[in-house]
C-alpha cells in the first residue's frame, strides 16, 4: 500500500495502479485500496473506473468524506451533475463544516438548473461563514443565472467589501461592467482579477475583449497571447485572436489560428469564410476558391462569397469561372434575392450565431457567464506543487525520460557514460530532471531487471562491484517507486564504494522524494482535519520542519556535498543542491550554487532559469531577467512568460 501511495505522489498512476491491484487482491475488505487505485484512474482520466472505484469503497466504508469528493468530481467530469450533487448533500451529512462541499454542491445544482436548491445551499454558506467573500460571488452567479443582475452587483459589491483581494469576485463584477457594454470599467476590474487570479486564462480573453472595443488592439493581442499559453485550447480564443492578427496585418499567423479552429470543427464555415480571404491576401489564390467553394457549397445563396471566389478565378485566369459566379449574382439580382448592400459590421456575435454576414465579427460564448471552479483538493494533497513561480526540477541518473517538444540542451557527463559501459545495467543511464511515469511494459521490464540484478549480486568478484550492482538495483527500485529499498540499496552501495559519486547523488534523490511523501502525509492529516480552513486560504503557507524532517533535510545535503567532493565537476548535484537551497529559501545560497554549474556548464539552460527565480527572489530584477532570457535562448520557453510579467511590473 505504502509503495502504491509513492507511485501515486509521483504520478506514477499505471504503476500505483498494479499495486493497489495486489492490496485489493489480498485484502480486498479494506477501502483504502479501492480510494487510492480511483484517485490514480481519476488522474489518468478515466472517470468512469473511479467512479466505479469509489462506489466500492464506499460500500465498504460509508463513511469516508474523501471517497464522496472523489466519486463527486469524477460524476462531474461525466456530466453527471445530478448524481454529482447527492454525493456532496451526503458528504456534508458527515462533515457539514466543509466549505468546498457546499462550493461543490451549489455549482453542481446550477448546472443541473436547479437554481432554487442552489440559492438554499449558498444561503446556509453564508449562514456559516457571513464574512466568506466566495459565498457572496457564488450566491451572485445564482441569481445572474437567475436573471436578476440588479442583486447579482449587490452581492459582488458585498463581496468585495468583505474581502478586496477576491479574484474571483473582481471577475465577477468584471463580466457584468462588460455585459452593460461599460468596457473601460470592466477592463480595469479585469486586471484587478488578473493580478489577483494571475493563472485564469478566461480573464485574459475577457480583458482582450474589452480592450478590443476599446480599440486597443495591441493590447487585446497581448492578453490573447498570455490566455492561449495559460488555456491552448481555446476555440473562441484563437478564433478572435486569428481576427485580430488579419486587422493588424499579420496575415500568415491568422491562418495558422483558423488552421487550429478548423482542425477543431472542420464545419465552422465563418472560420473557413476567414481563412479564404486571408489565403486570397497572402497570393494563395487556389487555396482561397478551394475554401470559397466548401463555403459556398453549404450556403449556396452566400453572394459575397461568390463574388469574392470570382475574383480569385480571374486572378488565375479563369475567366469563364468568374463569369459563371458573377452571373449567379447577377440573376440574384433581378430576382431581388440580392440587395447589393454591405452588411453592417457587428463588433461581437454569440458563438451559435451562423449568419455567414457576421464573420468579421469577434466571438463570444452565448451566455456570459461568471466562472466557478469546483474545489478539487485531492492535487494539492497529493503533490504538493502549488507555487507561483516553480524551479525546474532536479536531476536524477534513470533509464527513462519524458519526451518534450524542445529539449534544452545535452544531459551528458563522462562518468556516467563510463559508468553505463561497464554493463551492469540493462538499458541507457541517462541524466535526467523530466521524469516519465512507466507503463505496463516499461514496469514488467523493471521488475526483470530488479531480479537480474538480485542475481547477480552472489557472482560479485569484489566489494567495488558489489556497491555498483547495488547501485544499479537500487535504480530499479526507484523506478518501481519502492523508495526505502532503494535507499537502503543506495546506503549498500556507500558502505561497498564509499568514493563512488552516483550512489550519493542518486541517494541525495531518494531521500529528497521520501520527505516530500513525509510532508504531504503530515499536511493530509492536517488536511483532512481542517480542509475548508485550507482551502479558503490566498496564497501559499510556508512548512515548518519538525526536528526528523529537519535532520532529513540536512542528510540530503550532506549527500550532495559528498557528490561533488567525489567528482568536483558534476555540475547536476550543484544544481540539485542550489534546488534544496531555493526550497529552504536560502536564495544567495542557490545563485552560487547555480553560478558554479554554469562554470563548468556554460549552455546549462535549467541552472539559467532556476538562478534567474533566485535574482527574482531577491528582487534583483535586471539579473533575473538577463538569466531567465538566456534560459528561454536555450530552449526553455516557459522564460519569456516571466520576463513579461516582471518587464512589465518595473514599468
Amino acid at each position: 500500500m505504502a509503495i502504491g501511495r509513492n507511485a501515486l505522489y509521483f504520478e506514477d498512476y499505471v504503476l500505483s495502479i498494479q499495486y493497489f491491484n495486489q492490496v485489493i487482491g489480498a485484502r480486498p475488505y479494506l477501502h483504502e485500496p479501492y480510494f487510492y487505485r480511483a484517485l490514480a484512474k481519476f488522474y489518468l482520466e478515466d472517470y468512469t473506473g473511479a467512479e466505479q472505484d469509489c462506489s466500492e469503497a464506499l460500500e465498504r466504508n460509508p463513511f469516508v468524506i474523501s471517497s464522496y469528493e472523489v466519486r463527486g468530481l469524477s460524476r462531474i467530469n461525466r456530466g453527471k451533475y445530478r448524481e454529482a450533487a447527492e454525493d456532496y448533500v451526503q458528504a456534508l451529512q458527515y462533515s457539514p463544516e466543509q466549505r468546498g462541499l457546499y462550493h461543490n454542491l451549489v455549482i453542481c445544482e446550477m448546472q443541473d438548473s436547479n437554481y432554487v436548491s442552489a440559492d438554499k445551499h449558498v444561503d446556509e454558506m453564508i449562514g456559516k461563514w457571513p464574512r466568506l467573500a466566495q459565498a457572496y460571488t457564488l450566491k451572485a452567479d445564482v441569481k445572474l443565472k437567475q436573471k436578476d443582475t440588479i442583486q447579482a452587483i449587490s452581492l459582488i459589491d458585498k463581496a468585495l467589501e468583505i474581502d478586496p483581494y477576491e479574484g474571483q469576485a473582481w471577475s465577477g463584477r468584471a463580466i457584468l461592467s462588460m455585459t452593460q457594454e461599460k468596457y473601460a470599467e470592466a477592463e480595469e476590474q479585469f486586471g484587478k482579477a488578473i493580478h489577483l487570479l494571475p493563472k485564469s486564462g478566461n480573464n485574459y480573453f475577457n480583458r482582450a475583449l474589452c480592450r478590443y472595443n476599446l480599440n486597443k488592439l495591441g493590447d487585446a493581442m497581448n492578453d490573447y497571447d498570455i490566455a492561449l499559453d495559460l488555456e491552448p485550447d481555446s476555440y473562441v480564443g484563437h478564433y478572435n485572436r486569428a481576427l485580430l492578427r488579419a486587422q493588424l496585418g499579420d496575415d500568415n499567423r491568422a491562418i495558422e489560428d483558423f488552421d487550429y479552429v478548423l482542425k477543431r470543427d472542420p464545419e465552422d464555415y465563418m472560420a473557413l469564410y476567414n481563412r479564404a480571404t486571408l489565403k486570397e491576401q497572402t497570393g494563395d489564390f487556389r487555396g482561397a476558391i478551394a475554401d470559397y467553394t466548401t463555403v459556398i457549397d453549404h450556403y449556396p445563396d452566400f453572394w459575397t462569397g461568390l463574388l469574392a471566389r470570382a475574383e480569385c478565378k480571374r486572378k488565375i485566369g479563369d475567366r469563364k469561372g468568374a463569369e459563371q459566379d458573377e452571373f449567379k449574382v447577377t440573376k440574384a439580382q433581378i430576382d431581388k434575392r440580392y440587395s447589393g448592400k454591405v452588411a453592417k459590421m457587428v463588433k461581437t456575435r454569440k458563438r451559435s450565431d451562423k449568419d455567414l454576414e457576421n464573420y468579421h465579427s469577434m466571438v463570444v460564448e452565448d451566455e456570459t457567464e461568471m466562472e466557478q471552479k469546483y474545489s478539487n483538493d485531492y492535487r494539492g494533497r497529493i503533490q504538493n506543487k502549488k507555487v507561483g513561480l516553480e524551479i525546474q526540477p532536479m536531476f536524477v541518473l534513470s533509464y527513462y525520460e519524458k519526451p518534450r517538444d524542445v529539449k534544452a540542451g545535452v544531459h551528458y557527463h563522462k562518468a556516467i557514460d563510463d559508468l553505463y559501459k561497464e554493463s551492469m545495467f540493462t538499458q541507457k543511464l541517462l541524466i535526467t530532471n523530466s521524469e516519465l511515469a512507466l507503463n505496463e511494459k516499461e514496469v514488467e521490464r523493471q521488475f526483470q531487471s530488479l531480479d537480474h540484478h538480485s542475481s547477480q549480486l552472489d557472482h560479485a568478484r569484489d566489494s567495488l562491484q558489489a556497491g555498483k550492482i547495488f547501485f544499479a538495483r537500487a535504480l530499479d527500485y526507484y523506478l518501481v517507486q519502492d523508495l526505502e529499498n532503494a535507499l537502503n540499496d543506495l546506503s549498500l552501495a556507500i558502505h561497498f564504494n564509499p568514493n563512488f559519486f552516483a550512489s550519493y547523488f542518486n541517494r541525495a534523490i531518494v531521500r529528497q522524494k521520501l520527505l516530500e511523501v513525509t510532508r504531504a502525509q503530515k499536511e493530509v492529516e492536517t488536511v483532512e482535519s481542517k480542509l475548508m480552513d485550507v482551502l479558503s486560504r490566498q496564497g501559499t503557507t510556508e512548512t515548518v520542519l519538525n526536528p526528523g524532517l529537519a535532520m532529513e533535510n540536512n542528510a540530503i545535503m550532506l549527500d550532495l556535498d559528498q557528490a561533488i567532493q567525489h567528482q568536483p565537476d558534476f555540475v547536476y548535484a550543484y544544481y540539485n543542491r542550489g534546488n534544496l537551497f531555493m526550497e529552504n529559501r536560502d536564495y544567495r545560497s542557490a545563485i552560487e550554487d547555480y553560478s558554479k554549474a554554469l562554470q563548468i556548464k556554460t549552455d546549462f539552460a535549467e541552472a539559467f532559469y532556476n538562478r534567474g527565480l533566485a535574482y527574482l527572489s531577491i528582487d534583483e530584477i535586471t539579473k533575473g531577467i538577463q538569466d531567465l532570457s538566456k534560459a528561454g535562448e536555450l530552449g526553455l520557453y516557459t522564460a519569456y512568460n516571466i520576463i513579461k510579467r516582471y518587464s512589465d511590473a518595473k514599468e
